[in-house]
This record gives C-alpha cells, structure tokens and sequence, in this order.
C-alpha cells in the first residue's frame, strides 16, 4: 500500500479519536490531507475531509447519546440553526475574505483557554441553569452563530461547542461533549451538502479515512467514558492551546 495512504489513515485514526473526546480532530488531519496533495484545490480537500468526519463524528454522537443523557430540549434547537448557519457560513465564504477572522482566531482562543484555566470548578459538576424557551432560544443563537462560524473558517468549532455548553448552560464536560456531537454533526452534513453539490469532495479518499476515523471514534468514546469528566477537561486545554499555537502560526504566515 502507498505509505503516503498510511500516513493519511493514521492521521484520521488520531484526528477520529482526539474529536470523539472533545473535539479538534480537524486539526489533525486536515494538514496531513494538504501535505499529502499539495497540488490539490484546497476545497476538494476540505469537503473530503468533512465527508470523512461525519462519520466519525456520527459513530461518537450515538456511543455519547446511548450513555449520557442528552438535553434535546436545548440540542435539537442548537443543532437546526448551526445546520442553516453554517450553510449561510459556507455561502458567505465565497463572497468575502476570512483573513481578519483568521488574525482574530489565536485571541479568541486563548480567552478560552485563559477563562477555562481560570475557573477551576468550571465544567466539574453537571448543574444545568436554563429551561424552558431561554434554553431554546440560547441553544438556538449559540448554534447558530457557531455554525456560521464553521460554515465560514472551521478551525476549532467543536471546541466553542464545548465551550458555550459548560459556560453557558451550565454542564459538565462530559454531558458538554456529548451534546456538542449532536451539533457538530449537523454542521457537517451542511457543509458536506455544500461542498458535494459543488463537486469538492474525493469520494474513495474520503472512504477511506472515513472507515479509520470511525475506529479512532469509537476508542475515543470509550476512553472519554471510562475516564470520565476530569479527563475530558484536560484534553479540552490541549487541544485548546494546540489550536491557539496553529492558529497563530497561520496568521502570521498569512
């Protein structure tokens, strides 16, 4: 087998295990997918990369809801509106520049992290504080706007999922993760709508990492599972500051 073809499923394996915990995967593969085919439009790359992920991202999302109770209640609204957000984000993408986001990123990011470190009984307990249309409508503002956000740049949209379920609603990591699955898979089936009727997307590639990325997934799940809330909380700041570091390293380059 052409051992850049190993290298690549190696990568999805990776970038299928660390997203099934807590979510970053992308950061992953998507630079071993562009090292591997340099001379790829950028586009064909990505749509076969996010027709992979679904897959992976999928297989976590039922593991997570078969053992965590998942508050539909403020999922189901987060995760229509990041569907539609994130199509309008993958249209808006090809009408106007991503640089002043892309130099915006690494701060963003590291206020994350920074608030994260900071609170340390952030995200420890699972204590839910909205009900009722307050939970509604807040899943349905933060999903949407974090679909738009990942229809139109991507980077790190499962960790700002993450991320608004602890601080805003008030859970635990785990449960956060968990519902945060539900949403991501809906933001990439939109844009796997857009990218596959535009003709961007390397199907038997894209079979293949897919078929490697449901077994890191499942590893992921279980270890998430097992380990528990503390453990998911760690990973989220590594893959946090991983992101901050790239990210950076991007706009600079730019």
């Amino acid at each position: 087998m052409d051992p850049h073809l190993l290298i690549l499923g190696a990568s999805a394996v990776l970038a299928g295990f660390i997203d099934a915990i807590v979510g970053g995967g992308g950061l992953i593969l998507v630079p071993a997918l562009f090292a591997t085919f340099p001379s790829e439009l950028p586009a064909n790359l990505l749509g076969s990369n996010k027709a992979a992920a679904i897959w992976g991202t999928g297989s976590a999302m039922i593991s997570y809801v078969r053992r965590v109770k998942v508050p539909w209640l403020v999922v189901l609204p987060a995760a229509i509106s990041g569907l539609v957000g994130s199509l309008l984000g993958a249209y808006a993408i090809t009408r106007v520049q991503a640089s002043d986001l892309r130099a915006a990123l690494p701060f963003i990011l590291a206020a994350v992290f920074l608030y994260t470190i900071s609170k340390k009984d952030l995200g420890s307990d699972h204590q839910p504080r909205l009900n009722g249309w307050k939970a509604k409508f807040a899943g349905a503002i933060g999903g949407g706007c974090i679909g738009f956000y990942d229809g139109f740049f991507g980077p790190g949209t499962g960790n700002f999922l993450v991320f608004l379920f602890v601080r805003v609603f008030g859970f635990d990591f785990l449960h956060a993760t968990a519902s945060a699955k539900v949403v991501n898979v809906a933001c990439n089936l939109a844009a796997l709508m857009y990218f596959g009727a535009n003709g961007h997307v390397i199907w038997r590639l894209a079979g293949l990492l897919a078929v490697c990325n449901i077994g890191g997934s499942i590893v992921g799940t279980l270890v998430s599972l097992r380990k528990g809330n503390a453990f998911v909380r760690s990973i989220f700041l590594v893959v946090v500051a991983s992101l901050i570091a790239k990210s950076a390293w991007n706009a600079m380059a730019a």
